[in-house]
C-alpha cells in the first residue's frame, strides 16, 4: 500500500481531484482520513447478504476503487443479482477494474465511468454512496435522491455515508478538533492537515445529519436513521 504524502509537496492552493496521484495512494488516504471507515465497509458486505434481492441491481455510485463494491459482492447470496460501479474520475475508474477483475467474486460486476446523476437506477435493492454526496454542488442532492428512491424496489436500501457539519457552532469545532488529532495520530503533520484543508474548500461542502434526514424523508424514503457514527462521519440508512 502506497503512503497518501500528496500534501507534504502540494501547498494545496489547487481544489483537490480524484487524480492519478489520489488513486495511487487513496487505501492508505482513506485508511488514515476517515474514523470508521474500516467498519463501515464491513457493515455493507453484512447489510448486502440481509437486503439485496434475487433479480435486482446494486449500485456504488462513486465507487472510487471499489471499496464498497466489493463488500456488496462478499455478502451478496441472492441469485441473479449484479453490481454497477460508478465514478467519474478516470483514474479510480481504470484502477478500481484492475481491482474487480483480481477478485475472485462471483456477482457480476460492471465498472462505469460516468457522472452518477446520468446513471439511471433501476431495480435496485442495495444503493451505496459512500462520501460521494458532499462532493456534488447542494442543487444536485435533492434531485439525486429522488432518483435512487424510485429506483428502489420496495424494501430496498440506501446506504449514504458522509462528512457532516454540527448545527451546535461549539460542537462542530469541537468535532472538528477531535478528528484533526485522529489524523494527527495517524501520523499527518499540522502543515499535511492545514494544506489539504484548503484544498477541499469549496470541494467538500458537508451538510447536517438533519439536513440529510429531511431530504430522505421528503424523497418518500419510509424509515432513515443514523446507524454508524465516528466523530463528524456518519453512515445513514435509507429504506423505502
Amino acid at each position: 500500500m502506497s503512503e497518501d504524502r500528496i500534501y507534504k509537496s502540494e501547498d494545496g492552493g489547487k481544489p483537490f481531484r480524484f487524480n492519478g496521484n489520489v488513486a495511487r495512494v487513496f487505501p492508505d488516504m482513506l485508511r488514515r482520513s476517515i474514523p470508521g471507515y474500516t467498519a463501515s465497509i464491513d457493515a455493507i458486505a453484512a447489510l448486502a447478504r440481509r437486503h439485496v434481492q434475487p433479480g435486482t441491481r446494486c449500485s456504488d455510485l462513486g465507487c472510487s476503487l471499489g471499496a464498497a463494491t466489493l463488500a456488496m459482492r462478499r455478502g451478496i447470496v441472492a441469485a441473479d443479482s449484479e453490481i454497477v460501479a460508478v465514478d467519474l474520475a478516470p483514474a479510480m475508474v481504470s484502477r478500481c477494474r484492475e481491482i474487480v477483475d483480481d477478485d475472485s467474486g462471483t456477482v457480476p460486476v460492471s465498472v462505469m465511468e460516468a457522472d452518477i446523476r446520468d446513471v439511471p437506477i433501476t431495480n435496485a435493492s442495495m444503493v451505496v454512496m459512500n462520501y460521494t454526496l458532499q462532493f456534488l454542488p447542494l442543487e444536485s442532492r435533492e434531485p439525486l435522491i429522488r432518483q435512487i428512491r424510485e429506483g428502489l424496489v420496495d424494501g430496498g436500501i440506501l446506504v449514504l455515508s458522509e462528512k457532516v457539519a454540527h448545527s451546535d457552532r461549539e460542537i462542530d469545532e469541537l468535532m472538528i478538533e477531535l478528528y484533526h488529532d485522529f489524523k494527527r495520530s495517524n501520523d499527518y503533520s499540522e502543515l499535511e492537515i492545514a494544506r489539504k484543508r484548503t484544498a477541499l474548500e469549496n470541494v467538500l461542502v458537508p451538510e447536517t445529519v438533519e439536513d440529510h434526514l429531511c431530504r430522505l424523508n421528503d424523497a418518500g424514503f419510509s424509515h432513515c436513521d443514523v446507524w454508524m457514527k465516528h466523530l463528524n462521519f456518519v453512515s445513514v440508512l435509507a429504506i423505502r
